[in-house]
């Protein structure tokens, strides 16, 4: 189908670039797990470049052949990599990682992400080039998602990858990537964790959102 010729293109064109990101993620989890003075920036900074490589890569150069509306998620995609670039300059979000229902769901994200993600879509039957690889959107929003369970971050924040991971229902349901069932599951368990209050212990050890809002 002309969605998985997109994905065969743009794997083409940007390699070795997936093996960049990949380390990218995985260098923001780790640096999440194991904080440094430095780590919350490295990681809204990693998570910024993502953003704008899915805006700007993905969307606007690849995925707009087949549909002009990836002109506007390009334009949304990269919004949010700004946000997360100026709120990792203020040292407006912390990222770390808790044993709560929070922290374990985030944990759980980001293995589905980086380690599930690519195997239940060979198990499905797509096969490099033609498959979505980490720093396309699904599997780097499952990933954001994750570290941002992790934050107590804006829930503005929030708005652009659950508005994603509810457009993976449709790419699930339409062209076959059930992989993307993950995406939306995490989505709408990341809204529910999100709207509720956290345990009074984990608040002592990370910023509320009224401090990352004032």
């Amino acid at each position: 189908s002309q969605f998985f010729a997109v994905f065969a293109s743009y794997n083409t064109a940007i390699w070795p670039a997936q093996i960049v990101l990949t380390a990218l993620g995985i260098a923001a989890v780790a640096l999440a797990l194991r904080p440094r003075p430095w780590s919350d920036r490295a990681v809204a900074g990693v998570l910024a470049v993502l953003w704008v490589w899915m805006g700007l890569v993905y969307h606007v150069a690849f995925f707009s052949t087949i549909n002009p509306a990836a002109n506007v998620f390009g334009a949304l995609f990269v919004l949010e990599g700004i946000a997360l670039a100026a709120l990792g300059v203020g040292r407006r979000l912390r990222f770390r990682f808790d044993t709560d229902v929070r922290g374990v769901a985030g944990a759980a994200f980001i293995v589905y992400a980086l380690v599930l993600y690519p195997v239940l879509g060979y198990v499905a039957g797509h096969r490099y080039p033609a498959t979505p690889t980490f720093g396309a959107p699904c599997p780097t929003t499952i990933l954001t998602l994750g570290l941002l369970l992790w934050a107590e971050a804006p829930k503005l924040l929030l708005i652009v990858p659950l508005a994603w991971s509810l457009l993976g229902a449709s790419a699930a349901a339409q062209l076959g990537v059930w992989e993307d069932l993950g995406l939306v599951a995490a989505g709408l368990l990341a809204a529910v964790l999100t709207l509720a209050p956290r345990s009074s212990a984990t608040k002592n050890t990370s910023l509320t959102t009224s401090d990352l809002t004032s």
